[in-house]
C-alpha cells in the first residue's frame, strides 16, 4: 500500500521565510542568476553590485512576507520601486531589463522554496503562484510609470539631462554602451566614438561656483558644441569636466593657457571607460608637479599613466606606458632614435651623447629634434625629460 505524503504543517510559510531569510546564499543566487541571464546586468562593473545586492535582500525580505502573511504591497513598497525605477531611467538601464531580473528572481525564490519544502500544500503552492504574479503585475505598472515620467522629466530639461548624462558617465553608471547609446537616443544626440576627456581647472583660485559656467565657456572657445556629435560639460569641485571629439584635444592647450586654467585630456579610452579616462585626469592633477604645466601644454593619457606609476598603482602595463610615451620609437624603424634619446638621457648633453655613439654632434642634435616631433616630448624639458627616461627604463 502506497504510503500518502505528509502534508507541510501549518506554519510551513514562516519557518521557509525565516530559513530564506537567514540564508545569504539565497540572496547571491538571485544576484548571479540575473548577472546570467540579464545581458544589461552582465555587463555591470563590481562597483553596481552591492546595490544589486541590496535590492534583492530587500525584495526577498518583502516577497517572503507577503507570501508568509497572505499580505499585498503597502504604499512603501510602492514607493521604493518607483524611486528604483527613476533611478534607472536616469541611469539609462532599460525598464525591461529590470522588469525582466525581477522575474528571473522571482523563479529562483520558487526553487528555493521547492527545495526546502518538497511537500507544500496545494494552498502554500497557490499562495506563492498568487502572489508573485499579483506582485510582479503591480510593480511592473508602477515601475513602468515612474521610469516614463524621470525619462520625460529628464529629455525636457535637456541641458540638466545632458549634465546628468556626463555626471552618470564619470561615475561609471552606465551597464553597457548599448544602455548608453539608448539613453543618448532619447536625447537626440550622438556621442563621439573617439573622444577626449578633459579635465581642467583654474590656476590660483579655488571657486566651485564659477566651475560650470567656465566649462559651458570652454565648450564655446573649442567651437565643439555643434554638428553631428555632442560635447557634453559638467565639474567636480572646482574642475570643469568635458566630454569631447578626439579631435578637439589638439586645440585645448592654447585655450586653456589663454584662460590661466592647467588641464589633462584622455584619448585612449573607451566609452564605456569614462569613469577610467576621468580617474586617471584627476589624479594626474591632483600629484602632477608643477613644472609640468608648461603655458599652453596639456596633460595627456602618457604623463597620467607615469604619473599612476610614479604613485605605485599604475592604471597599465610598463610596455604600455612606454609606448604612449615614446610611440613611433618603440618601433623597429626608430631604434636609432631611442639609440640616441638613451644616451643623452644618460650622459646630460647632446656633445657627450654623440661622443658616445661616434657620431657629428649636428647628427645627434637632429635625431633629438625627431624625437621631440614624433613624441611631442623636448627631453630639454624637466617634466617631459623625466617622462621619457622613465618610458625608456620600464620598456627595458
Amino acid at each position: 500500500m502506497t504510503s500518502k505524503p505528509a502534508e507541510v504543517p501549518a506554519g510551513a510559510r514562516e519557518r521557509i521565510r525565516q530559513e530564506l531569510v537567514a540564508d545569504p546564499g539565497v540572496v547571491e543566487a538571485i544576484v548571479a542568476a540575473v548577472h546570467t541571464q540579464v545581458p544589461v546586468y552582465a555587463a555591470l562593473d563590481d562597483s553596481r553590485l552591492p546595490e544589486v545586492r541590496a535590492i534583492a535582500a530587500w525584495g526577498l525580505e518583502r516577497l517572503l512576507h507577503l507570501w508568509a502573511t497572505d499580505g499585498t504591497l503597502e504604499p512603501a513598497d510602492l514607493r521604493r520601486f518607483r524611486g528604483i525605477a527613476a533611478a534607472r531611467a536616469a541611469d539609462g538601464r532599460p525598464v525591461q531589463a529590470v522588469l525582466r531580473a525581477y522575474r528571473v528572481a522571482g523563479t529562483v525564490l520558487t526553487d528555493e522554496i521547492a527545495a526546502r519544502a518538497p511537500r507544500l500544500t496545494a494552498a502554500d503552492a497557490f499562495a506563492l503562484a498568487r502572489m508573485l504574479l499579483t506582485t510582479l503585475d503591480t510593480l511592473s505598472e508602477e515601475m513602468a510609470t515612474a521610469y516614463a515620467a524621470t525619462s520625460e522629466d529628464l529629455t525636457g530639461d535637456r541641458d540638466r539631462a545632458l549634465r546628468l548624462l556626463l555626471d552618470d558617465l564619470i561615475a561609471g553608471r552606465h551597464a553597457s554602451v548599448g544602455a548608453l547609446t539608448d539613453r543618448s537616443a532619447r536625447l537626440g544626440i550622438q556621442l563621439p566614438d573617439a573622444y577626449c576627456l578633459l579635465v581642467a581647472e583654474p590656476i590660483g583660485t579655488d571657486r566651485p561656483d564659477m566651475a560650470y559656467d567656465a566649462a559651458t565657456g570652454l565648450l564655446d572657445a573649442l567651437a565643439v558644441a555643434g554638428g553631428e556629435v555632442t560635447s557634453l560639460a559638467t565639474v567636480r569641485g572646482s574642475r570643469a569636466v568635458l566630454l569631447l571629439p578626439a579631435g578637439a584635444a589638439a586645440g585645448a592647450g592654447a585655450v586653456l593657457g589663454v584662460r590661466s586654467w592647467r588641464g589633462c585630456a584622455i584619448t585612449g579610452e573607451s566609452l564605456d571607460r569614462v569613469a577610467v579616462a576621468h580617474r586617471l585626469a584627476a589624479d594626474a592633477l591632483d600629484t602632477a608637479p608643477a613644472h609640468a604645466h608648461r603655458p599652453g601644454h596639456l596633460l595627456t593619457d602618457a604623463d597620467a599613466h607615469v604619473l599612476a606609476l610614479l604613485a605605485g598603482h599604475p592604471a597599465a602595463a610598463p610596455d604600455h606606458i612606454a609606448r604612449l610615451v615614446l610611440g613611433p620609437l618603440t618601433d623597429p624603424g626608430g631604434q636609432h632614435l631611442l639609440e640616441a634619446l638613451t644616451a643623452y638621457l644618460d650622459t646630460g648633453s647632446a656633445s657627450a651623447a654623440a661622443r658616445e655613439l661616434h657620431l657629428h654632434a649636428q647628427s645627434l642634435r637632429y635625431r633629438l629634434r625627431r624625437v621631440r616631433e614624433l613624441t611631442g616630448r623636448d627631453a630639454r624639458d624637466p617634466w617631459q625629460r623625466l617622462t621619457l627616461d622613465i618610458a625608456r627604463t620600464v620598456r627595458s
